[in-house]
């Protein structure tokens, strides 16, 4: 575990209850789209933004703690949960401008992001795109680093993906799919560990509509070779912003040597481990997760953007090699190359 980037004493909190009504699906309508949310909570604001095919009942049992310390916001992306599914744009880039412009319409302007899988990847571009609106990175499992992630979402990208999902949700397949999952579980691979929040993923596409919402998105980021965006070639920007990363190390979705490199590529980061947790770590433990969430953000100040920061950051760019030549540095390097091709901008 490395330090954190900028520690002080944690400050005194007043804890308050959250009644059953915050807890609710809120709406806004947005750009003509309606946006679903849900909204708790009082104290610095905490963003929340999950994965690909889920939505925000995925922290539904993590918001109550986080919210009795933070003004929590969980917002259903765009295509997903009980949000407006349009043939859209769903790449990382829109997906920032989507989450900024609801926290513009909340009265928000500046918070702490949390993104888990896809959601760490629109955390991320984020980031990048409004560092003055960005107080602090919580990665959880997050896409866009390296081009590794699990053969079925390459496989779910390819043509034909409709007619697939359909065929998983026919109860003959269910059982099937079912009695595999049961088998990886016993045999004790990771990806047992994830299967079945993975399986719960399909469940929550019940109709064509969310299933296409589904795939763009999917082949915005994933396609037969892997991961097909990143900002591995920009994460020295987040000089200056306090960052955690945390992972499982049974992840099966996006491998834990992710976090490694993401950590080494952003200074001053912090890297928790989950030891036997997969792809949800915060569903595996969410009693660590809350404590870390909490004693972060309680001992680092918010990010201090400045235009000049900024520009000198982009005017030395990325730290040069200069490292022992090792088959570490020389991945590492090749993943750096990569990443010129799969930038998201």
């Amino acid at each position: 575990m490395a330090d954190a980037p900028r520690r002080r004493p944690a400050r005194t909190v007043r804890l308050r209850s959250v009644g059953e009504a915050e807890l609710q699906l809120q709406h806004r309508v947005v750009h003509g789209y309606r946006r679903a949310f849900r909204m708790a909570g009082q104290g610095p604001p905490l963003v929340l933004i999950h994965g690909i095919g889920d939505s925000s009942a995925t922290w539904a049992e993590l918001i109550p703690d986080l919210a009795r310390t933070h003004t929590v916001i969980a917002p259903d992306l765009l295509g997903h949960g009980a949000s407006d599914k349009p043939r859209a744009d769903y790449s990382v880039a829109a997906y920032a401008n989507g989450v900024r412009d609801l926290l513009t319409t909340l009265g928000i302007e500046s918070a702490t992001l949390v993104g888990h899988s896809l959601g760490g990847g629109v955390a991320m571009q984020f980031a990048y795109q409004f560092p003055e609106r960005t107080e602090r990175l919580i990665l959880v499992s997050a896409g866009g680093v390296g081009r590794e992630v699990n053969p079925v979402l390459r496989l779910v990208s390819l043509p034909g993906a409709h007619l697939m999902l359909s065929t998983l949700r026919l109860p003959g397949m269910r059982l099937q799919v079912g009695l595999a999952v049961r088998l990886m579980r016993l045999l004790d691979t990771d990806l047992g560990q994830d299967a079945p929040e993975l399986l719960t993923l399909v469940d929550a596409l019940p109709d064509e509509t969310s299933r296409n919402a589904f795939i763009r998105t999917l082949r915005a980021v994933v396609d037969w070779r892997g991961q097909v965006v990143t900002m591995l070639d920009r994460c020295y920007l987040t000089e200056g912003m306090p960052t955690m990363l945390l992972w499982g190390d049974r992840d099966s979705v996006v491998p834990v040597r992710h976090a490694f490199g993401a950590h080494e590529a952003m200074p001053g980061s912090r890297l928790e481990i989950f030891e036997g947790a997969g792809h949800f770590p915060f569903h595996n433990d969410p009693a660590r997760f809350v404590a870390l969430v909490e004693e972060f953000t309680a001992t680092t100040d918010p990010a201090d953007w400045s235009r000049e920061h900024w520009r000198d950051l982009l005017c030395e760019g990325r730290p040069a090699a200069g490292r022992p030549d090792s088959a570490h540095n020389r991945a590492r390097d090749r993943d750096l190359r990569e990443a010129s091709e799969r930038s998201a901008t």
